[in-house]
C-alpha cells in the first residue's frame, strides 16, 4: 500500500501501463501466430497479408516501446525469409 499521494498516483500509473502493454504484446503475439501459421502453407498471398499485418504491429510496438527495436527487427526478417520460401 501506498504511503503517500504521489505514490499512490504512481501504483495507479503503473497498472494501467502495465495492462496497455500486456493487451498490445498479447495482440502482437496473435498476429505472429497467425503469420507463422500461414507461411507453413502453400497460400502465398495470404502469408504475404499476415506478415504485411504482423511488421506493421511490431513496429508500432517497438516505436511505442514495448518491444526492443532489435528484436522487432530480428522477427521481421525471419519472417521475410521464411515469406521467400513460400512457394
Amino acid at each position: 500500500m501506498a504511503n503517500t499521494k504521489s505514490a499512490a498516483k504512481r501504483a495507479r500509473q503503473t497498472t494501467r501501463r502495465t495492462a496497455t502493454n500486456r493487451r498490445a504484446l498479447t495482440a502482437v503475439k496473435s498476429r505472429l501466430k497467425g503469420a507463422r501459421e500461414a507461411l507453413t502453407g502453400t497460400d502465398k498471398a495470404k502469408a504475404k497479408a499476415a506478415t504485411v499485418t504482423v511488421v506493421s504491429s511490431l513496429d508500432k510496438a517497438a516505436k511505442a516501446g514495448r518491444i526492443h527495436r532489435n528484436a522487432a527487427n530480428r522477427l521481421k526478417s525471419k519472417l521475410n525469409k521464411a515469406l521467400a520460401k513460400v512457394a
